[in-house]
């Protein structure tokens, strides 16, 4: 990410400390570095330890400041609490939490087995329910304010065709985030989502855009037609959404998730709607190219 598009005083996060789910990589790591450049000290967290210790020391050497890297399965609600335990001991109370730990994977729901489907609903919408539950009671016991910003997808509205694990979990985080607004708004506790359109990332597309004859993914042949701005996202603009929510002046926007898609929901659905075309021998070469996927990211899972 460009740090110098930016659009906030470097030092307008300076007394934050933000936890960043999935924060070593795709997403999480660029609202991360946002973060930490504009004086904010970041807690990074993820399954893969040795890839958030690596982004960990990257981000510091290029911006300095603090980020502190955390290896934790947020499926785990145990694991949570031992980690949330040792920054409240270690660092001091976060202010905000950005739930951004995903999992997604194309696919017909009549290919889908129940550990698929598991999958991905324990860490979007189990995961992400326990890392707000665990956090929110320690604001609340402690008559702290915070803010809580989840990233979730325009499917919440239409649904996902394809991505039905997905679309279902996000879904259930953006009631999460009315119902929070409500129930904890009188706390000092804010809770607000971004569903962001297309931005393509390694990981991500690689699930979602296979290239079968790589076993990885095709980011710069990304359709940018369906889009009326003829392009997909860039980072900055994306943290810099984040950074708006997070960070202090925004204090009455409660109970919202916004789009950051240029106008594709409104123009096509923004979903995976045109994948209905698919016959058997495209899935089964997007089946075979996720699978490299997976296998490769077991390589570097140390947890």
């Amino acid at each position: 990410m460009d740090t110098s598009k930016l659009m906030f005083r470097e030092d307008l996060m300076a007394g934050e400390r933000i936890l960043v789910t999935g924060g070593g990589t795709g997403l999480g790591r660029e609202m991360a570095e946002g973060f930490l450049k504009l004086g904010a000290e970041v807690h990074i967290c993820g399954r893969r330890g040795g890839v958030c210790e690596e982004t960990a020391k990257e981000l510091m050497d290029a911006h300095g400041g603090k980020v502190v890297a955390h290896a934790c399965d947020i499926r785990v609600p145990d694991a949570i609490t031992e980690m949330n335990d040792a920054i409240w001991s270690g660092h001091g109370a976060l202010t905000g939490l950005v739930n951004n730990a995903a999992g997604n994977f194309i696919s017909r729901t009549e290919d889908l087995s129940v550990r698929g489907f598991d999958a991905i609903a324990n860490i979007v919408f189990r995961g992400s329910f326990y890392m707000t539950h665990d956090i929110g009671k320690r604001w609340i016991e402690e008559k702290r304010k915070g803010s809580v910003i989840s990233i979730l997808t325009t499917w919440v509205w239409n649904g996902g065709p394809f991505v039905v694990p997905s679309a279902m979990s996000k879904a259930g985080l953006n009631v999460m985030t009315q119902s929070l607004a409500v129930e904890w708004g009188r706390h000092g506790l804010r809770f607000n989502a971004i569903a962001p359109g297309p931005f393509p990332t390694e990981g991500a597309w690689a699930r979602l855009s296979p290239d079968s004859s790589e076993g990885g993914s095709n980011l710069e042949d990304t359709d940018r037609s369906g889009n009326p701005m003829g392009r997909v996202g860039e980072m900055h603009e994306l943290v810099n959404l984040a950074v708006f929510l997070l960070a202090p002046g925004a204090d009455y926007v409660n109970g919202q998730t916004i789009a950051i898609d240029g106008a594709m929901y409104n123009a096509s659905g923004g979903n995976f709607s045109m994948l209905s075309n698919w016959g058997d021998a495209e899935w089964k070469a997007a089946r075979d190219a996720i699978e490299g996927a997976n296998q490769k990211d077991k390589t570097k899972r140390t947890v």
